[in-house]
């Protein structure tokens, strides 16, 4: 006889618990090797966890909706359907299989199982090793509606099938959700930076995240993904930082932004690059502290903040940001913003920032500080953009598009003249040679 036991798996190295978002399969039904069992949310991400086995579905320990620790059995799989009712008996403790070997702990997931975003194929196929890729939601409502899967094309990242699919194949009209912004906002560079960004000199205050469940007097428990940002923020407490602020006329990128936004850059692209390039010359930077020393990392990679509609906040990582052209930077930037959005990113698209960039200016916020994330060693604030009246260079007055800007360091490796010394080659690269960022 052999019964497993799935177990919650360790997403991350964060995590000390897991949250079932829905079970893929139900009691009974059969499992096959490699197939997503269960959706599980990580501190950043919904994850597919698929089986080391196949057999059946006997026992489901942990509801969807519900917690378990990190390694805590969640279900039984059994290999044949004799053996389902010995799992339930297992499961509530009873006897019937006292004879039984105790079955080996062999978790269902690990790092390297953990399912990823399906990559389509050049045709667009929505299919991945012989197996049907679709969401646990498009499942289930496909079943509900007898809609065949497999006669599906997924309009979901890589080619997924999702449950707007499945609604548009019966003839239902999914119903357009809530924009973030109005029709009437040019999109800022951070919250939603999927469409064409507005220059950083002409920032629009952009809605915020609106929370649809709080009552007053009602305690709302924090997601998975806002308790995660709870432990960093602690974790931020115990470093000492400093900060430094910049003004930095924006006339030169707002020109260059127009010119190129047509072809699907983004004022996020745009300044990721500033700061890639930059970093170049200040190594320090996009260093981090580690008990050994200065960590100097190989590689540039500018993470950006982006706040969820749905509460807490995620940085998605623009990868070798200094290697990469400004085009593919931003179709990159696109892609990951609708996978944060999707909650479909994986660990190392959000966890190996070396530096990072925290937007306001869409809201008119004049300056901020910004809390440095763990295992980082700068992060930079960016404020609106504004137009001032300054005096130029042949002792006259003009009008100048400016904004500020404030890093945040730990002291423990940076001193304020490392910091000051990079504000001011990212202000002459922005103010003096923007067009360098296309080349």
């Amino acid at each position: 006889m052999s019964i497993h036991e799935v177990f919650m798996p360790a997403l991350s190295s964060t995590m000390t618990e897991g949250k079932i978002v829905s079970w893929v399969k139900s009691p009974g039904d059969k499992v096959e090797k490699g197939e997503t069992v269960v959706v599980v949310e990580s501190d950043k991400a919904d994850m597919d966890v698929e089986s080391f086995y196949e057999g059946f579905l006997a026992h489901i320990i942990v509801p969807a909706g519900e917690s378990a620790p990190i390694g805590a059995a969640i279900a039984y799989v059994a290999e044949t359907e004799a053996e389902i009712e010995a799992a339930k008996t297992m499961a509530g403790g009873g006897s019937a299989v006292a004879e039984t070997p105790a079955p080996v702990p062999v978790p269902v997931a690990a790092a390297t199982t953990v399912a990823t975003p399906v990559t389509a194929s050049q045709n667009g196929s929505n299919h991945r090793q012989g197996r049907l890729v679709a969401s646990p939601r498009a499942r289930k409502l496909a079943k509900e509606l007898r809609v065949d899967l497999n006669n599906l094309k997924g309009s979901g990242p890589y080619g997924r099938i999702v449950a707007e699919d499945v609604e548009t194949a019966v003839g239902k009209v999914p119903q357009p959700t809530t924009p973030v912004i109005t029709p009437t906002q040019p999109t800022p560079p951070v919250i939603l930076p999927t469409a064409p960004a507005p220059a950083a000199a002409k920032p629009t205050p952009a809605a915020a995240p609106v929370v649809t469940s709080a009552v007053p007097g009602q305690v709302v428990p924090l997601t998975t993904l806002q308790n995660a940002v709870v432990r960093n923020m602690m974790v931020s407490l115990s470093v000492p930082i400093f900060h430094v602020g910049y003004t930095i006329t924006t006339d030169g990128l707002d020109k260059l932004y127009k010119q190129i936004k047509s072809k699907g850059v983004t004022m996020t692209a745009l300044l990721a690059k500033a700061v890639a390039v930059t970093l170049q010359k200040h190594p320090l930077l996009n260093a981090s502290y580690s008990e050994q020393g200065i960590v100097y990392h190989p590689h540039i990679n500018v993470a950006v903040a982006v706040a969820m509609d749905d509460g807490g906040l995620i940085t998605p990582v623009l990868q070798k940001a200094d290697q990469v052209d400004i085009y593919s930077l931003s179709r990159n930037w696109k892609s990951l913003v609708e996978k944060a959005r999707a909650k479909q990113l994986q660990p190392e698209e959000y966890s190996t920032g070396t530096f990072t960039l925290s937007n306001l200016g869409m809201f008119g916020v004049d300056t901020f500080d910004a809390i440095l994330p763990p295992g980082q060693g700068s992060i930079l604030a960016i404020a609106a953009a504004r137009p001032q009246v300054v005096a130029t260079a042949d002792g006259l007055f003009g009008v100048r598009q400016q904004m500020k800007v404030n890093i945040t360091c730990d002291h423990r490796i940076i001193y304020g003249a490392h910091a000051a010394s990079f504000l001011q080659d990212l202000a002459k690269l922005i103010e003096t040679n923007p067009q360098s960022l296309t080349l």
